[in-house]
């Protein structure tokens, strides 16, 4: 049985471009543990229940078409004696300007949600 996987949808003069939410999962979350005091991402089981149960990767990312604006929303740990905003923002910054430019979606929203400190 094959995989059902979700797409997101960009429409362009000559069509439309289909972009599998894993790929934008993929690339939001590359750039986030780029930045420097980010310890990793928090795992689907606790995003589970800091989100109410709304569909996330295993990755701990959430992606949403909202009409034609991509929102992401990152689960993310940072590391010990790292400033938690400064972190946060920089993330935000990385991932929204990755996402905008490897996918060509307008990005609304990136929401970062630190949910937990690495000593690592």
């Amino acid at each position: 049985m094959a995989e059902s996987k979700d797409y997101l949808v960009h429409q362009e003069e000559m069509g439309n471009i289909q972009i599998s939410e894993e790929v934008v999962a993929s690339i939001a979350v590359n750039a986030a543990v780029e930045v420097d005091g980010v310890g990793g991402l928090m795992s689907a089981n606790v995003s589970d229940i800091v989100t109410g149960g709304k569909k996330l990767t295993s990755k701990g990312i959430k992606v949403e078409m909202d009409g034609n604006d991509l929102v992401v929303s990152l689960y993310i740990i940072v590391r010990y004696g790292c400033a938690v905003g400064e972190v946060a923002k920089k993330v935000q910054q990385v991932v929204f300007s990755a996402l905008e430019g490897m996918t060509g979606f307008k990005v609304s929203t990136v929401n970062v949600h630190v949910g937990g400190i690495s000593f690592n």
